[in-house]
């Protein structure tokens, strides 16, 4: 399955970089470049969606466009890309 979430990310104080998920309640990422803060936070959503698949009943929120994210200076929104593959109970 793949998932799209947008990202909000945005240069922190003390230099290093923040991405936040709009849709994705308590999940985030930092990095000390917006590279690496990108790389973390694809691994920080595909945490969050793993933990909720895992769930009896999952809930997983609709994707807020990129376009829509109302944006602060020095912010910037990337989509984040995540494929998560379901093994267990998977038949071929």
């Amino acid at each position: 399955m793949r998932f799209v979430y947008p990202a909000v990310i945005k240069k922190q104080e003390n230099g290093t970089y923040r991405a936040d998920f709009p849709d994705l309640a308590t999940c985030y990422a930092e990095g000390d470049t917006v590279d690496e803060c990108t790389r973390n936070a694809t691994l920080a959503a595909y945490d969050w969606i793993d933990l909720e698949m895992k769930e009896d009943e999952p809930d997983l929120p609709p994707a807020t466009q990129v376009e829509d994210i109302a944006l602060e200076d020095g912010e910037i929104a990337r989509n984040i890309l995540v494929i998560y593959k379901i093994l267990e109970g998977w038949e071929e």
